[in-house]
């Protein structure tokens, strides 16, 4: 974090990243602070102000009530030998002193004034609280606190390491000047993660909680796949300046050498991928991150300790200031457009971009992942098929009223979900699959049934999905029968059109679309690393909305019809048409 400009800090700490033994990752870490003002050294504010008495909140400089000192986050059991690293982080409000404050259990309590602990290996990164903006800050208090600066962006301040946290659950009370001012309990301890105290859960060490992003209005380009098939390689192809490329799997050739041809032009290149994809990471996906490496990219996959993540499962990228957001992986089923009916989007809003970066950057340069030359995988058989699939679809530059980047675990389930309660008219929705009937975004789907809104489910017909599909399709079918709702649900017959559905698309009142990586599940949602794009806007919704329409009039054995946005297109086409359909052809 910045320091404020009331204060001159020094940090100087080395560690190394490359291992996994917290011993020779915190070599040494010395903090020095200077210049403040004549504070004591107890004081996490310049204000002179006194702290609060009681707990029962403070007011600002400009009036506003502020909450008073709280525990918020508990950490009794972590990973390292000894439970080193055990933290508390207590939001204090601006003016707070620390000399005046005390955490404790059953057995002991200890001040929480730095000048209290004889350690020298604090790395309080920023204890400065600005007293002109009422919100409270956060402090993480550690018995280690350059283990645990290492580990997170918290800010972090010594704690005395003879209070310990029991692992099977105690009561952690924060005291003023001997008075009770909050107390925090938990029972059994969940090995590496820390209990949230506002949500009574546990939540993995370096869980990011980055807010929804969101963009005025603007232009995006809007396509589809398989029908633009060269519309991603040749974004890469773009790229004069950078490429950060984040994705599930990457294994396509093509994407490899527009990759190294932008490092042949001098282009930062940065890769982030999963270490262990289900079913493994395939031949083509080894000889491809291997070559990216050995060409100068950096080259890194989530496969360290301590996960974050279940999964890293988004698909995207940033050329230098634009993005692209897409439903698809980079590969040749995928981005090459050999199979998949996959919806992207290109965007160059600024607010979406570095949002996109500075998730990219929280995900890439954590612990749990490795470079790709140290991770030594069992390569396995690709065993896709790519196709020739016709072009019905061509890329459009749309005007948007506003872009949102949602990430999960952070808040796509809640802002998804939100949008559905939201719907007046119509939903559609495209998914691989749903994972049960109890998944809190269909039962949001069905309640908006209920409310009379016209609602229509597309689902995968792909052989490692169709039997399960088929029975949540004739459930679905069974509810609206019984209940007389407005909702039909469908299996794709993708006929020529594409091979399969890969799409994770929503569409709401043909307004609302989303765009990007997240799977109808509650893994999705609460355990991977995904990111989509909700694009507001008439004109980006009835493209999607005609792609929708197209492959709905074809599922299930009916007859795939040409929307009226597309027919003139089309039409215009006809004699070509007659001579056979134009075809676009792709290696295997």
């Amino acid at each position: 974090m910045p320091v404020d400009g009331t204060h001159s800090a020094v940090r100087i700490f080395i560690s190394d990243r490359t291992t996994s033994n917290p011993v020779l990752r915190e070599l040494t870490a010395v903090v020095v602070f200077v210049g403040l003002l004549g504070v004591a050294p107890g004081l996490v504010t310049a204000d002179t102000g006194t702290g609060n008495a009681t707990g029962a909140g403070l007011e600002s400089q400009a009036g506003q009530s502020v909450p008073g000192p709280e525990i918020v986050e508990l950490y009794p059991d972590p990973t390292t030998e000894g439970d080193r690293g055990e933290f508390v982080t207590v939001s204090l409000p601006p003016g707070t002193n620390l000399t005046d404050y005390e955490l404790g259990d059953q057995q002991v309590t200890v001040s929480l004034s730095p000048t209290a602990v004889n350690r020298t290996d604090a790395n309080v990164t920023d204890t400065t609280l600005d007293t002109a903006e009422p919100a409270a800050r956060r402090v993480t208090f550690s018995t280690d606190p350059g283990l645990t600066g290492w580990l997170t962006d918290r800010t972090v301040a010594p704690l005395s390491d003879s209070l310990e946290l029991a692992n099977g659950g105690e009561t952690v009370t924060l005291r003023r000047d001997g008075e009770a001012v909050d107390s925090a309990g938990y029972d059994q301890a969940t090995e590496g993660e820390v209990y949230n105290t506002t949500t009574g859960g546990w939540e993995s060490l370096g869980a990011t909680d980055r807010p929804v992003v969101t963009a005025g209005p603007g232009t995006v380009e809007a396509f589809v796949l398989p029908d633009e098939p060269d519309r991603a390689v040749e974004f890469l192809d773009s790229a004069t300046e950078r490429v950060l490329l984040a994705g599930y799997t990457v294994s396509s050739q093509r994407v490899v050498e527009a990759l190294v041809a932008a490092l042949e032009r001098g282009v930062t290149v940065e890769v982030l991928a999963d270490g262990s994809p289900v079913g493994g990471i395939t031949g083509e996906g080894v000889a491809a991150l291997s070559e990216l490496d050995r060409s100068g990219a950096t080259v890194r996959v989530l496969a360290g300790e301590r996960e974050r993540f279940r999964y890293h499962h988004p698909k995207y990228a940033v050329v230098d200031d634009r993005a692209l957001v897409t439903t698809e992986n980079w590969k040749q089923s995928g981005t090459g457009g050999g199979s998949n009916r996959g919806w992207a989007v290109i965007t160059g809003q600024a607010p979406i971009v570095e949002g996109l970066v500075e998730t990219f950057r929280a995900d890439l340069n954590w612990v749990d992942t490795v470079p790709w030359r140290r991770h030594d995988p069992d390569p396995v058989e690709d065993t896709s098929v790519a196709g020739d699939y016709p072009q019905t679809f061509e890329a459009r530059d749309l005007p948007v009223n506003r872009t949102q980047l949602l990430v999960a675990p952070d808040n796509a389930g809640e802002r998804i979900r939100a949008v559905i309660e939201g719907a007046e008219e119509s939903v559609l929705v495209k998914q691989v699959g749903i994972g049960g009937r109890g998944f809190s975004l269909l039962q949001a789907v069905l309640d908006a049934a209920k409310r009379g809104v016209e609602v229509r489910i597309l689902l995968s017909s792909a052989w490692y999905v169709e039997e399960e599909n088929r029975q949540l399709a004739a459930w679905l079918t069974d509810q609206a029968a019984a209940a007389d709702l407005p909702l039909s649900a469908r299996l794709a017959a993708p006929g020529d059109a594409f091979g399969k559905i890969h799409a994770k698309g929503l569409v709401v009142d043909g307004e609302h679309t989303l765009v990007g990586s997240v799977n109808w599940n509650e893994n999705s949602v609460r355990n991977n690393r995904e990111v989509a794009l909700l694009l507001s806007g008439q004109a980006v919704g009835g493209y999607f909305t005609e792609v929708f329409e197209a492959d709905w009039q074809a599922g299930d054995g009916g007859e795939r019809s040409i929307p009226l946005g597309i027919g003139l297109a089309v039409l215009a086409g006809a004699v070509l048409a007659l001579l056979g359909a134009k075809r676009i052809r792709f290696d295997s």
